[in-house]
């Protein structure tokens, strides 16, 4: 195990620069997933953690060392691709020791790690296949295993499961979450899937044009996001939005839609001072809203709805809040009539409020 520390980072590619200023302190054994939309600079940035990109500015430091301008060899990191990257006339033996070969490990030595990567992740059965032999799922495992063998500090994952079907990605992502577990290994991976983040991080950060938006645990980044960008980013189906403008003066504050109509926000804990009238927007996920009422504390939003949509399990209910698209999710045993117009409720304590102008949590 080792801690990284990013300090200061600037990367450029060309006249663009692609990561600025960036801070980033990971604790050993720490599980951090660095999430955003294609092109936010999460890949850019763990290449640069790799060695495999030249940095403009800052430094990088792993295990306490300054690994900034040290080559990938010699930075004891291990990384798992988006493609499996394995050599084809090679068994999965042969890959799993070739770098070890190569780097002369004592022969005893090799057999002793293989042994236990392939335990561990149960490919002991695949070692003399090759792997046009294989499926997607053991490719990855592979090459998984071939990092594990190194015998590293800090493990890399690019997307390590964005080739593989769903129900593929699910099981992977099972078994990257249990080896971790059971190494307690400090893994930095890069996805822009936020259920592979929810479920497999200590803590996401968010990233958006280069920018961390947020860094804190699955949790924190779900129920009160810092961000409208962060909000619409991480939750599925969507947070819902709704624009209007704050007000206080009937003796707690509300929120009211274009039409006039007062939501209540009791109970909802601002940031700080608020002006009256502000402009402001409402955000509430799908399954924080019921339109079914559920005693006196609650907050009414009057819903327009059009269509449900049965997602077995599940179903969304669609419809929409003055101008605003809004969903709604219900148990798939629940049954509610369409098109109609309904009042939803909601806890405030459970909303996120955003500046207009800004995004930002208010």
């Amino acid at each position: 195990m080792a801690s990284v520390s990013i300090r200061k980072l600037d990367i450029e590619f060309g006249s663009i620069k692609v990561i600025r200023e960036l801070d980033l302190e990971i604790a050993e054994g720490e599980f951090i997933v660095l999430l955003g939309p294609s092109g936010c600079g999460k890949s850019t940035l763990l290449n640069a953690v790799a060695g495999l990109l030249d940095v403009a500015g800052g430094q990088i430091w792993i295990g306490g060392k300054n690994v900034t301008w040290e080559e990938p060899k010699d930075r004891g990191i291990g990384m798992v691709f988006q493609s499996y990257a394995l050599y084809p006339r090679m068994t999965v033996r042969g890959n799993l020791t070739f770098g070890l070969k190569m780097a002369r490990t004592p022969k005893a030595d090799i057999e002793a790690r293989v042994a236990k990567a392939a335990k561990i992740l149960q490919i002991e059965p695949l070692l003399e296949r090759r792997p046009s032999e294989l499926s997607g799922g053991q490719r990855q495992r592979v090459a998984i295993g071939r990092a594990l063998v190194r015998d590293v500090d800090v493990f890399l994952f690019d997307e390590p499961l964005s080739n593989l079907d769903a129900k593929l990605r699910t099981e992977l992502r099972v078994e990257i979450k249990r080896l971790h577990h059971e190494l307690g290994s400090t893994m930095i991976y890069v996805t822009h899937d936020q259920i592979e983040a929810l479920t497999l991080a200590d803590r996401i950060a968010v990233m958006n044009g280069g920018i961390i938006q947020q860094l804190a645990s699955p949790k924190e980044i779900y129920r009160r996001p810092i961000n409208r960008f962060v909000a619409g980013f991480v939750g599925s189906p969507a947070m819902n939005f709704v624009d209007g403008t704050l007000s206080f003066s009937g003796g707690s504050p509300a929120f009211v839609l274009p039409d006039g109509a007062r939501i209540d926000l009791s109970g909802y804990a601002f940031l700080g001072q608020v002006e009256e009238g502000r402009k402001a927007t409402l955000g509430i996920r799908p399954e924080q809203v019921d339109p079914f009422e559920r005693g006196d504390h609650t907050s009414q939003l009057p819903v327009n709805l059009t269509m449900l949509e049965p997602m077995g399990a599940d179903s969304l209910v669609w419809g929409r809040v003055g101008s605003s698209s809004f969903s709604i999710r219900i148990d798939g045993d629940q049954h509610i009539d369409t098109p109609a117009r309904i009042d939803a409720f909601f806890s405030p304590d459970h909303a996120s409020i955003f500046d207009a102008a800004s995004g930002n949590r208010l």
